[in-house]
């Protein structure tokens, strides 16, 4: 009699386990069917691989061949490795504490469920995907004879290809996933079986994994809040005003030129976060490029337009509302790299609004463009400019892909274990939703980018690129010019930002920031997180530059912001906007960054 409550419950539990299991079987069954109606004859869904792939594979295969040597020294690593393992594992079977044969990396969270650890079976599986993964992605290394660009592209998708098998990423390996699979009796597969429906649906049959609740912000409201007015707007941009937090502010206006592969709101989240709010706090007027989220109808528009179109005629727009003849502009990202442009085309107009220029994760000289090279040879350009061709643009969710690949185990694989194998809903997170709002690529600008700046690098060639009959010669920029680059930016790798120093003419300032190109950029004075380098000299190398280079704990913001007040002018009272030389046309964050992709 005593046995029976229990008895009941274990009843409960296997009919609830049984009903889970059931519900699994039939959402798999659908989620295969979903999956197979809704791909194209086309063949566009997915992700494409470069057509060349397989032949750079083959390439290695055959450098391997014709060094066995080497290779018989990476099997042996990999053998005594193994070796090493199961005399661990056997000592702690029978009670003898041994260190782990290998640790995962610092940063590398992956593993953090204690069982990784504590548990023999798991230790086990974790240590002998550490050795193996270690092992592979070694092979490239020892294949020396290699040309660069099919080295770097087989360790890319080696890196991509052991990711994806980590142990973490399936179920029955990871700890933490049996542990809820059990408590929850299932539930938690049932529900990560529905996230991912819900993902194909959202995705019309392509997989975009969710990263943060879509519905957990609002422009205007709880996300891009800082005050101000659209005072300016053309095809292309909408140009917006904010207003001031001071009583007095600096006589030179601030133009900020944010990528637009983005919105621009990475440079104004939240009140506490916003690089915006922020700079208006030490005292300047703040202008920033909203840029059009562009369709079919600009698939011409070319990076000429955009200079055009973008900041010069924002440059214009400032002047007649402001009435100043003297602006300080920032660049991030591509942004930066059009602001470089713009400095170069108005120094041989003699035009001399520009008083000085803050640079931002930005790359000029693209000779070492970093992972971002993988995707850029002739075959895949080509293949990719197909496409555009007959859309008239590049989809926003294929760039935000690219780089997602980038940090596989943070931005992708990381979200199908809480989505899919947990079964949770994605954590609110201001700078993911910025990430998933990503913006499509006019067919004309985008080719020539990729074209001209990754593949040929005619940028920092003198007159490799004319516009307007204008050849561009970075050599000539001779503003002040505060270059800022991140430590572990996998999009602008610093070592290549750091050209920069050697072509401008003008005094250039070169900080580092610890983290990448996106937190090391977004981080208020307020988190105390992080750390900065500064040098008094920038020396031919970045190595030497580093050498010399003085650490400074917290935020760059604050260096930023005292070689700003040197470019401020004197002070002036508080401009509002729409009261200048410029009407209002709308309120912040304006209608052009509310368009958002299918």
């Amino acid at each position: 009699m005593n046995d029976q409550p229990n008895s009941t419950k274990e009843t409960q539990d296997f009919g609830q386990l049984s009903e889970n299991l059931t519900q699994i079987a039939e959402k798999s069954h659908q989620i295969v069917q979903d999956f197979l109606s809704k791909q194209t004859a086309e063949g566009e869904k997915g992700f494409p691989l470069p057509a060349n792939l397989g032949a750079a594979f083959l390439e290695m295969t055959q450098h391997m061949m014709a060094n066995p040597a080497k290779m018989f020294e990476a099997q042996m690593e990999l053998w005594q490795g193994y070796m090493a393992l199961w005399q661990r594992t056997a000592n702690q079977a029978m009670g003898v504490e041994t260190p782990p044969v290998i640790e995962e990396q610092e940063g590398d969270r992956r593993f953090k469920d204690p069982s990784w650890d504590d548990n023999q079976l798991f230790a086990y599986i974790k240590q002998s995907y550490l050795l193996t993964a270690r092992w592979t992605q070694s092979l490239t290394s020892k294949v020396d004879t290699m040309d660069e660009g099919t080295a770097r592209m087989v360790d890319f998708y080696t890196r991509q290809f052991v990711d994806a098998i980590a142990p973490s990423n399936f179920a029955l390996t990871n700890p933490e996933v049996l542990r809820e699979t059990v408590e929850s009796k299932g539930e938690n597969l049932v529900r990560g079986l529905q996230n991912l429906l819900d993902d194909l649906e959202k995705g019309k049959g392509q997989l975009r994994v969710m990263q943060t609740d879509p519905d957990a912000f609002k422009l205007g409201e709880t996300i891009a809040t800082t005050k101000g007015k659209v005072v300016y707007q053309n095809d292309l941009m909408q140009l917006l005003q904010f207003s001031p937090t001071t009583e007095k502010v600096y006589q030179r206006p601030l133009l900020m030129i944010p990528p637009w592969i983005n919105k621009y709101y990475i440079l104004d989240l939240r009140d506490k976060n916003s690089f915006v709010r922020w700079a208006l706090d030490q005292g300047h007027t703040v202008f920033i490029i909203s840029w059009v989220n562009p369709d079919e109808k600009l698939a011409k528009k070319s990076f000429e337009d955009y200079m055009h179109d973008g900041p010069l005629a924002a440059l214009d727009a400032i002047q007649k509302t402001t009435g100043e003849d003297e602006i300080n502009v920032l660049g991030y990202c591509i942004g930066g790299t059009l602001l470089a442009t713009t400095l170069a085309y108005l120094k041989a107009k003699k035009d001399t609004r520009v008083h000085s220029a803050s640079f931002l994760t930005t790359m000029v000289d693209f000779e070492d463009a970093g992972e971002l090279s993988v995707f850029i040879d002739e075959a895949q350009l080509a293949d990719l400019e197909q496409k555009m061709e007959k859309r008239g643009y590049l989809e926003g969710h294929e760039m935000a892909t690219t780089f997602n690949m980038l940090r596989a185990n943070d931005l992708i694989w990381s979200f199908v274990i809480n989505n899919y194998l947990m079964g949770k809903d994605p954590f609110p997170f201001d700078l993911l939703y910025w990430n998933s709002d990503s913006t499509r690529m006019p067919a004309a600008m985008h080719s020539f980018y990729l074209r001209c700046m990754y593949l040929e690098n005619k940028l920092v060639k003198p007159g490799g690129i004319t516009f307007d009959g204008v050849p561009i010669d970075l050599r000539k920029i001779d503003v002040p010019a505060y270059v800022l680059a991140c430590r572990e930016d996998h999009i602008a790798p610093w070592k290549s930002t750091y050209a920069a120093t050697q072509l401008y003419k003008g005094p250039v300032r070169y900080v580092l920031s610890a983290s990448g190109h996106v937190a090391g950029v977004v981080n208020p004075p307020d988190k105390k997180k992080y750390n900065f380098w500064t040098a008094e000299k920038n020396p031919k190398t970045p190595e030497a530059w580093l050498e010399s280079a003085t650490s400074t704990d917290g935020s760059w913001w604050t260096d930023w912001g005292k070689w700003m007040a040197k470019q401020g002018g004197k002070k002036v009272a508080g401009r509002d906007p729409g009261k200048g030389g410029l009407k209002a046309i709308e309120a912040a964050p304006g209608s052009y960054v509310k368009t958002r992709n299918a």
